[in-house]
């Protein structure tokens, strides 16, 4: 049909105006045609040729939507450039027409070509919000009328919104009002009256439908909060109210909760509660009632001979604008009890007793009384249970004596809280409780006890006069003076006490002081007592031993025995073959040092030799030997320098000078007899005195191991050497150097550490004769 009008409308143009031609084509197309799909065929519905489109310049001229089609000059034939959108393209417009203007030169031709875009149903109705709250007063009457917000749906025509539907509900329905140009518009209309207290919140789902085949929809949620009038009067949760109340009540008692509700909410839901507007002014001093709690508190005295039932009025209102309130009767009957509990009082009473008084020594006077009569004031008491005292009745009613029932120590315990107890016979019983406190006095009834009996410390020699050794320390359980304790030595004149006479210790603090040096090499180890007194009257004492053990220090230069010259310097002349081979015993060095142990281990060095390669020196023995034979430009006379060192942590040493001459075999013969005789003499007799004294030293030990072990049976040992202390701690108070065996045998303990120490002094006597005759 649009084909046939394009026909016409070029004829009739060409015969009014000859050459300068104008024609109007209008074709129709629905939107959303894919890219390239054809409008029409325009030269064939103008009647042109399309073999000469080309050579007339075939094209669009000028339209407002040009970019979206496109002409084939080739076959003539109009298509679409892109996708197009109707709603894009014309927004609301109704029809959607677009128009393009088509030119051909040579002869000049225009033509116009009017496109109209149909709508397709591409979209669906929509809603501003995805829900919507409304708040509508339950006492709002039917027929209220609430408007919506309508859909929104860019198609046109049928394909807009066409209708909506109300989902099923018992109190609203909906009616569609047509705007014209704004649509048409849902309006929420009530029938059928809201009650917040049978539902507070609705939801309604409204649907817009468009007319599309099939049609589209949209959806908003409507919610309905119910807004709340005060149309509920507060109801008490119980019937009647009845409560036993026994007389003397504390004033503050809760005797009862009266509980009302109100259907309603916010303020005219919130329930508040007083007395009634009848309630004489009496009731208002005994009784209250809590305005939030609903709890009725006694604030005054009750008494079941004056009144024993009271009826009071509860009034329940709530907060409304114009509140509504409902009233109640409470009864409360008053119950006699027994309302006086008994009273006990201390006549007499001393608060401290010594430690010392004999069972039956009175300490209280206590009288009871109860103000009730019969059951309800007789009375009985009793006393806390584990106590040394006791109640005695005396010969008039509720007088009773507390005393003593056995014996006190003060050092168990210092303080009795005595709880009384006072019961009538009344039901139910009452009671009164009173505690007193008995101090317990102290008596002079305890020695003091030292820490550790007895006491050992390791003194190392050399110490410092007048700086603190070691220290003792004694307790006393008493208190007071009774407890202060002062220390002093027990001096004794006789060879094994000699040394205390040196000693001298603080009275206060048991701190022991030495007023000269010790000396290893003169005493190993001594022992005296030390006494703890303390203040009381009469005082108390006791002692302990303290046994002293003297380590050695590196304070003893070895000494050389030989080379020794006349004028006494370390300095020898050996004369010695030429001749003699490798190996040959030159001379040996020997030395003595009084220390014991590491302090006493000698070692022999050479610091000076004229010829190295010639003499040697073993480093143990001190033997000077020849490491080759002789040459003839030997010389004929050597000098070696020995040192003798000890091994102490700091050590001290000596030197010997050894003058070695090479003599011709013919001269030292002679010489070399003689000496040689003198030294197996020699030799000899060092050996049987060696093997004598060690032999004595270790039948000594050993006999010292038998006795401790006989006399401690099963007790453990310590050895301690002269550089440890095993078990040992330091004392207290004491310097550094000062050690301490913990007492864990006491005296047996001492006995064992007395004998070991012995045996270990005795040992290390045999290692220094073992060094000492080494050196021979």
């Amino acid at each position: 049909m649009s084909t046939l009008n394009a026909k016409l409308a070029f004829i009739v143009v060409s015969l009014l105006f000859g050459r300068a031609v104008w024609a109007q084509i209008r074709y129709s197309i629905s939107e959303e045609q894919k890219n390239g799909a054809a409008v029409g065929n325009i030269a064939k519905d103008l009647g042109i040729d399309h073999r000469t489109l080309k050579e007339r310049g075939f094209r669009i001229v000028s339209t407002s939507g040009e970019s979206m089609f496109s002409v084939n000059q080739n076959d003539g034939v109009l298509y679409v450039n892109g996708k197009i959108d109707r709603e894009e393209v014309c927004e609301r417009s109704a029809p959607c027409l677009i128009n393009l203007k088509i030119a051909l030169e040579n002869p000049l031709e225009i033509h116009y070509v009017t496109i109209e875009i149909l709508d397709v149903n591409d979209h669906s109705p929509l809603f501003s919000e995805n829900e919507k709250r409304l708040e509508i007063w339950e006492s709002a009457l039917p027929g209220a009328r609430y408007p919506l917000q309508a859909a929104h749906d860019p198609d046109s025509g049928s394909n807009s919104v066409q209708t909506y539907k109300l989902g099923h509900n018992d109190h609203f329905r909906l009616e569609i009002k047509d705007r014209e140009e704004d649509g048409k518009i849902p309006i929420l209309i009530l029938h059928k009256p809201l009650d917040r207290e049978v539902t507070k919140n609705l939801k309604l789902e409204l649907t817009a439908l468009d007319g599309g085949r099939p049609p589209k929809s949209g959806l908003i949620e409507i919610f309905i909060d119910v807004l709340d009038i005060n149309d509920n009067v507060p109801i008490f949760t119980k019937e009647t109210y009845t409560v036993v109340l026994s007389e003397n009540a504390p004033v503050g008692t809760t005797i009862a909760q009266v509980n009302a509700t109100d259907l309603d909410e916010g303020q005219n839901g919130q329930v508040v509660y007083a007395l009634g507007n009848n309630v004489d002014d009496n009731l208002h001093e005994l009784f209250q009632v809590n305005s939030v709690t609903g709890e009725i508190i006694v604030t005054g005295l009750l008494d079941f001979e004056v009144k024993d039932i009271y009826e009071i009025d509860i009034q329940a209102s709530d907060k409304g604008t114009v509140p509504l309130a409902t009233d109640k009767s409470v009864i409360i009957k008053i119950v006699d009890v027994n309302d006086n509990a008994p009273e006990m009082e201390v006549t007499s009473f001393s608060s401290a007793i010594s430690e010392d008084s004999r069972p039956g020594t009175t300490v209280a006077l206590i009288s009871v009384t109860d103000l009730d009569s019969g059951l309800n004031g007789k009375i009985s008491c009793s006393l806390s249970e584990d106590i040394p005292f006791k109640l005695m009745p005396s010969s008039h009613d509720n007088i009773y004596s507390l005393v003593t029932s056995g014996l006190l120590d003060r050092e168990s315990k210092f303080q009795y809280d005595i709880r009384l107890v006072a019961n009538d016979a009344g039901e139910p019983s009452l009671s009164s409780v009173k505690s007193i406190s008995v101090l317990i006095s102290d008596v002079n009834d305890n020695c003091p006890e030292f820490s550790f009996s007895p006491y050992s410390y390791y003194v190392m020699e050399n110490n410092v006069p007048g700086k603190i050794l070691f220290s003792v320390s004694a307790t006393d359980k008493d208190s007071n003076e009774n407890a202060i304790i002062g220390y002093h030595i027990w001096r004794e004149n006789n060879e094994e006490n000699k040394y205390t006479s040196f000693l001298n210790i603080n009275s206060e603090n048991g701190e022991i002081y030495a007023l000269k040096s010790f000396d290893f090499e003169t005493v190993k180890m001594f022992q005296f007592q030390v006494v703890a007194k303390d203040s009381g009257t009469p005082t108390l004492s006791s002692n302990v031993t303290v046994n002293v053990f003297i380590l050695d220090q590196n304070d003893n230069v070895p000494v050389i025995l030989y080379p020794v010259s006349a004028n006494g310097s370390a300095e020898g002349v050996e004369e010695i073959p030429r001749n003699v081979n490798a190996g040959h015993l030159v001379t040996k060095v020997r030395a003595y040092d009084a220390d014991i142990g590491y302090n006493g281990w000698l070692l022999f060095s050479l610091q000076e030799v004229s010829d190295h390669s010639l003499f040697g020196l073993d480093r143990y023995t001190g033997q000077i030997r020849t490491l080759r034979s002789f040459t003839e430009t030997d010389e004929a006379q050597h000098k070696l320098l020995i040192l003798v060192k000890d091994n102490g942590n700091v050590s001290l040493s000596a030197t010997a000078t050894v003058i070695v001459k090479v003599v011709e075999p013919k001269e030292a013969f002679a010489a070399s007899d003689v000496k040689n005789a003198v030294k197996d003499e020699e030799e000899n007799n060092v050996t049987f005195y060696l093997i004598i004294t060690l032999g004595s030293v270790s039948v000594l030990f050993f006999i010292s191991i038998l006795v401790l072990i006989y006399r401690s049976g099963d007790k453990r040992y310590m050895l301690v050497g002269p550089r440890m202390s095993i078990g040992s701690t330091i004392v207290p108070g004491s310097n550094g150097n000062t050690l301490v065996i913990p007492d864990r045998r006491r005296r047996d303990s001492g006995e064992v550490r007395k004998g070991l120490a012995l045996c270990y002094i005795a040992f290390m006597d045999c290692i220094v004769l073992v060094l000492f005759f080494n050196t021979f």
